[in-house]
């Protein structure tokens, strides 16, 4: 594939989930010629810094295929310096102009920090990156769970936008665009934020 702009890079994502979600997904990209084709080198068209949650899996959600998308997972899409440096990687090496945080409906991390209390091991780590979120979300209206999923997703975005040495400065300068979405699990539908 040939270098894409960030405005087609969306209408593939958007007009990718919008066949998943009326059941009738293509599944690009899944042959042995792809995967021959990919062998030597990757040029996806996004990066997708998504859920852990299984119910989530951007290159289904958004009916892509091998080599399509460069997807970073962790729970409750929360950046780590490994994550950080995953996306730079995209950006900078494999020149992706587009980069999506993907959250969903009913996100579990999310959940475990909107509900509080003691989080053994490493769980704790997660839940206090989550938790300006929604402390956040508390002052707005609507279902708390469902305010402090958007509300997350949209820090996360903010948080990358704002991201220097790397991201920043090429979102100053419309070489990257990033934007946050959420996933709803019963409908399948993603909708992009702002």
């Amino acid at each position: 594939m040939t270098q894409v702009q960030s405005t087609d890079a969306m209408r593939f994502l958007h007009d990718g989930n919008a066949r998943y979600a009326g059941g009738r997904p293509t599944h690009p990209h899944e042959t042995r010629e792809r995967r021959l084709e990919i062998a030597s080198a990757q040029q996806p068209f996004a990066a997708v810094l998504g859920c852990s949650d299984s119910r989530v899996p951007p290159e289904i959600v958004f009916d892509q295929g091998l080599g399509d998308l460069f997807v970073v997972r962790t729970a409750g899409h929360v950046v780590d310096d490994a994550v950080l440096a995953s996306l730079e990687y995209a950006v900078l090496h494999l020149k992706v102009p587009l980069v999506v945080v993907l959250g969903h409906s009913g996100c579990g991390a999310v959940a475990a920090a909107v509900e509080g209390g003691e989080h053994h091991g490493h769980l704790g780590h997660l839940v206090e990156a989550i938790r300006p979120a929604v402390e956040a979300a508390r002052e707005k209206s609507g279902y708390l769970l469902d305010r402090a999923v958007r509300e997350n997703v949209v820090r996360v975005a903010a948080e990358l936008q704002d991201s220097r040495p790397i991201l920043a400065p090429l979102v100053q300068q419309e070489a990257l665009v990033i934007v946050g979405a959420v996933y709803t699990l019963e409908t399948g539908r993603v909708e992009f934020l702002g």
